[in-house]
């Protein structure tokens, strides 16, 4: 008896540790972790053209938010995690949604970011598949570190940048209403 006990908790306590949630085709963890910070989804969302889903994003933050402004005001570690459902998401694709992104989020005004953009925009250069995902992460007071399915591919400073990039899904003209409504929890 004690050991279907033992073994019931250790399934509940990994299956908590490991417990995932559907965002269209995708599927993404409830809690992630960063240099020793856990991060809680936040809320996520889709995109889609034309009825096809081209890629998921989730929001992960420290403190519940269902504010835009206090989410790229905020000076704490998050991410967002965008993850491929589509294979027309190519690497030229994201490379220039990105940086359409960037001028729309910052009205043309990314004069102070131009560097740091194309350095970005680099990381994005190798091949793209379904269900490739990428951690875009603001570490508090540091900059975005970007990985792609798991391992760091670079890292850009700033908070600045931080604002931009978020930006892109959360500001008042954002990439995709659907995934800015989903990222703070307001499509359901």
């Amino acid at each position: 008896m004690k050991k279907i006990i033992t073994l019931s908790i250790l399934l509940v306590v990994t299956t908590m540790g490991t417990a995932q949630i559907r965002v269209g085709d995708a599927v993404v963890p409830y809690k992630v972790t960063f240099e020793g910070e856990e991060l809680t989804l936040n809320g996520a969302g889709v995109r889609k053209v034309l009825r096809v889903e081209t890629y998921s994003g989730a929001l992960y933050t420290m403190n519940k938010y269902t504010d835009d402004r206090k989410v790229l005001d905020a000076d704490e570690s998050m991410s967002i995690r965008l993850v491929i459902n589509s294979k027309k998401v190519t690497n030229k694709r994201m490379q220039k949604v990105f940086r359409k992104g960037f001028d729309d989020a910052m009205f043309g005004n990314t004069q102070s970011l131009d560097a740091r953009i194309d350095k970005f925009l680099e990381l994005f250069g190798s091949s793209t598949q379904i269900n490739d995902f990428f951690d875009l992460v603001y570490i508090k007071g540091k900059g975005i570190r970007t990985f792609k399915n798991g391992e760091e591919i670079g890292y850009i400073e700033g908070r600045d940048f931080k604002y931009a990039l978020f930006k892109i899904w959360l500001g008042d003209e954002p990439a995709c209403k659907l995934i800015k409504g989903g990222m703070l929890g307001q499509n359901g």
